[in-house]
């Protein structure tokens, strides 16, 4: 028998000692750019986008300002006689500034539906009910401002000379030049609205009637008469609120009265001059039918063989 001690060993059921665990090694993790197909398709929806917007713009025009024309034809028979070359360049001039209007708006609206970067909201408990009214309030304020300032710079000489005598060449304006504007004007105007919805938070139906408003006001001020009831261009509330009957002073005086919605900022610039004369614009009418009578009947006789000066 082996008698020699062993050396006791460890027990078998301890545990090995614990190993010195080494820190996790830090990786970045490098993002892989987007395929190229997902690029290219994001830029097609952004164009049909912006292209799906220039057509609803340009048809918007289209109605609101053939709508107001036909009311114009209807209380104003004569008022529009011998404008024709004129409305036909308002036409050509407002179409071409509704495809700058489509771009801007195009984008936004993309990046509303698939990216929500607007403060664009659907869902009408997002805000309490009160702050409907006040965001349509706040957002004709804005765009008021910005379009008087706007509007002013742009009768400074060079760039009225380069740009915004684009839109006073129609003398007298029509329902027709709402939107007849050189392309540097048109961009002006187009991208109040999408700054807006970035910084303003406004339901989708509130923004609906703004653009309605902005639309309405924008064909209906360059009439030549006046289809609002007194109220809104005379008295307390006339005195603040921008019609026909105060853009006409700026189409005959041209520095003066440069807002779009209220008489706010003409009031305190010092640039307010009251209110036009339609008296004037339909007396040029009536002149236009009286030149072009004469001209048919001169034609008439030249064809017949008879002296202008002729007689029966």
């Amino acid at each position: 028998m082996d008698t020699r001690r062993r050396r006791p060993g460890p027990p078998l059921c301890a545990s090995a000692p614990p190993r010195e665990q080494k820190a996790p090694r830090r990786t970045f993790a490098v993002q892989a750019p987007p395929p190229i197909g997902y690029t290219a398709a994001v830029t097609l929806a952004l164009i049909l986008s912006a292209i799906a917007m220039t057509l609803i713009v340009g048809v918007r025009y289209l109605l609101a300002s053939g709508a107001f024309a036909l009311a114009t034809r209807a209380r104003h028979p004569n008022l529009y006689a011998g404008l024709d070359p004129q409305i036909r360049r308002e036409i050509w001039w407002s179409l071409a500034s509704a495809a700058i209007y489509g771009v801007p708006a195009g984008i936004v609206a993309w990046g509303w539906q698939n990216r929500g970067w607007t403060r664009i909201y659907a869902d009408v408990h997002d805000y309490p009910l009160w702050y409907l009214p006040v965001s349509v309030l706040l957002y004709l304020i804005a765009h008021d401002t910005w379009f008087y300032w706007t509007h002013r710079w742009m009768h400074r000489p060079a760039i009225f000379k380069r740009a915004h005598a684009v839109h006073h060449a129609s003398r007298p304006p029509t329902a027709w030049a709402a939107m007849a504007f050189h392309p540097i004007e048109a961009v002006t105007g187009a991208v109040a609205i999408p700054l807006l919805v970035f910084a303003i938070p406004i339901h989708v139906g509130a923004l609906s009637l703004v653009l309605t408003i902005m639309t309405v006001m924008g064909v209906t001020n360059h009439m030549g008469w006046e289809i609002f009831p007194r109220f809104m261009w005379q008295g307390r509330l006339g005195g603040w609120l921008i019609t026909a009957s105060h853009h006409q002073r700026h189409h005959e005086q041209y520095g003066c009265n440069y807002g779009l919605y209220f008489r706010f900022w003409d009031r305190l610039c010092g640039t307010d001059r009251g209110l036009g004369d339609f008296a004037r614009a339909h007396a040029q009418a009536a002149r236009r039918i009286d030149a072009a009578g004469a001209g048919r009947v001169a034609a008439h006789r030249r064809g017949a063989g008879q002296p202008a000066g002729h007689r029966d």
